[in-house]
């Protein structure tokens, strides 16, 4: 196919690569230069996202927020000066439901489909092809698109209806930042007790209490490995989307709000850009305490 991908950062730049691996011909743009590594690969680098459309069938979005992505989509020299009616636009970031509903309808009005296909597995799954991948929008456009997908990520999903990608995401950024949450106050209070925190992590990685994020962040913040990975400010964004439309559904969230408290001690004690395993930091200032071999 022809494929445009705007925004290429962390996630995108990986993500762009296993499409021009998989044989697609690639428009790239992003706020930055685009990545000499894509050209080299065959990509080609556009000056707008409206040059990006004209040149695409597919058009996908990986950018950090929901007015990014408007502004990529509408604003001047957006998406929609360029897009032919026929052709897809893919949202992979994590925005808005809300938003997202309207951004597809929008687009419907020029005869453009629209998916929204958030992903969850961060800098490894991104590099790895092994995101998992929540999607939005019509069925019949998601199998058209699913080829695609099925080069970035190891879990593709057909969620629902538009918006329904970003409802599935809200709910894995809530379930991972509280999971978070619990591996770091485990550890922190083992090496308060006098254990061996890596020890500690390793016993009971057999047990129930066991998961990725035991595995992965809990070893981060034994070692001390904040490099992002998934920056504390992006976990940030996506609970606020949480909360904000936990209020409008007239729901309660409390261990959600917790997290988002405990991201913010981060971010004003200069943690903001580091990976969200680095939250164990906001309980180590409160108890005078860091999780350390003894």
């Amino acid at each position: 196919m022809n494929v445009g991908f705007i925004g290429l950062g962390i996630m995108g730049a990986p993500m762009a690569g296993h499409l021009i691996a998989g044989g697609h011909s690639l428009a790239l743009n992003t706020r930055r230069q685009v990545p000499e590594a894509l050209i080299s690969a065959g990509g080609r680098s556009c000056a707008s996202a409206a040059e990006v459309a004209e040149r695409s069938d597919v058009v996908i979005l990986m950018l950090p927020d929901t007015p990014d992505v408007e502004a990529v989509l509408f604003g001047t020299g957006g998406v929609a000066e360029g897009v032919k009616p026929g052709a897809v636009v893919v949202d992979m970031s994590s925005i808005s439901p809300i938003a997202t509903r309207d951004f597809a309808a929008r687009l419907a009005t020029r005869g453009v489909d629209y998916l929204d296909a958030p992903v969850s597995g961060g800098e490894v799954g991104a590099k790895n092809a092994a995101l998992s991948i929540m999607v939005g929008g019509r069925e019949d456009v998601f199998a058209r698109v699913k080829p695609l997908l099925d080069l970035m990520g190891r879990t593709v999903t057909h969620v629902g209806e538009a918006g329904a990608g970003q409802v599935a995401k809200v709910a894995n950024q809530i379930i991972v930042a509280l999971t978070i949450e619990a591996v770091a106050e485990g550890l922190l209070f083992a090496s308060k007790a006098g254990a061996d925190p890596a020890k500690v992590r390793q016993a009971i990685t057999g047990g129930l209490a066991t998961s990725r994020i035991l595995e992965l962040h809990g070893e981060r913040m034994i070692a001390r490995t904040f490099d992002p990975g998934f920056r504390i400010a992006l976990h940030q964004k996506d609970l606020n989307l949480a909360l904000e439309s936990a209020r409008s559904l007239g729901l309660a969230l409390p261990g959600t709000a917790l997290a988002q408290q405990l991201f913010s001690v981060c971010v004003a004690n200069g943690a903001g850009g580091q990976d969200h395993s680095a939250l164990v930091r906001a309980l180590e200032i409160m108890g005078h305490h860091e999780v350390a071999l003894p």
